[in-house]
């Protein structure tokens, strides 16, 4: 039976390599990367502070290329129909994007696989470009220490079941699960609010 001690021992040799997937995650996604680091640091695995380091570093660095990259595709794809569907989408979960773009991309952030979209979007859209990295910084400040001590708590969680390494992995992928679905539904009440909101106003 292998333990947990085997994942530990894995990581912790190849640990230059486990910072920059960490880093390059960021840019490409989010939620599973931050949480899996925080799975890792509460094993003692990977060092808190580093990984917070390269995970803001990687969030960071995704808020300029998404920025750049919406920019590009404005100039390029405008009058694209995939691009005028996101434009829609993006308008149904935050309605007030163009109003308050603070605040929609702000909470973006807390929305799982949103906040990419919401990125490339701002760059599409023109969003101001310092209300825009002011949103941003702000939310990931909050976001990835929140993300990381989530990840704590799923693997103080998942030690105290097991220390089988394929029954703690199956119980972190539980946990995540329902992060998952809880989020989903946060989602979807915010949504209900929005709706509520515009037309009562």
């Amino acid at each position: 039976m292998h333990t947990i001690n085997l994942l530990i021992r894995l990581v912790e040799h190849h640990q230059i390599i486990a910072y920059i997937i960490i880093f390059l995650g960021l840019i490409l996604e989010g939620e599973v990367i931050v949480i899996s680091t925080g799975v890792l640091a509460h094993l003692g695995a990977l060092n808190f502070y580093y990984a917070l380091i390269f995970i803001l570093l990687g969030s960071l660095s995704k808020t300029f290329i998404g920025y750049a990259l919406g920019e590009f595709l404005y100039e390029r794809y405008q009058h694209n129909r995939f691009f005028r569907y996101i434009q829609r989408r993006v308008y149904n979960v935050l309605p007030r994007f163009k109003t308050k773009p603070f605040w929609s991309i702000f909470i973006s952030k807390f929305i799982i696989w949103a906040n990419n979209i919401v990125i490339l979007f701002s760059g599409y859209e023109k969003i101001d470009y310092k209300k825009f990295l002011k949103a941003e910084i702000f939310a990931t400040i909050i976001w990835a220490p929140l993300l990381l001590s989530l990840g704590y708590l799923f693997s103080y969680t998942a030690l105290n079941v097991s220390r089988d390494v394929w029954k703690f992995l199956a119980v972190v992928l539980v946990l995540f699960m329902i992060f998952i679905l809880f989020d989903k539904l946060v989602s979807w009440l915010y949504e209900l609010f929005e709706e509520f909101y515009n037309e009562n106003s």
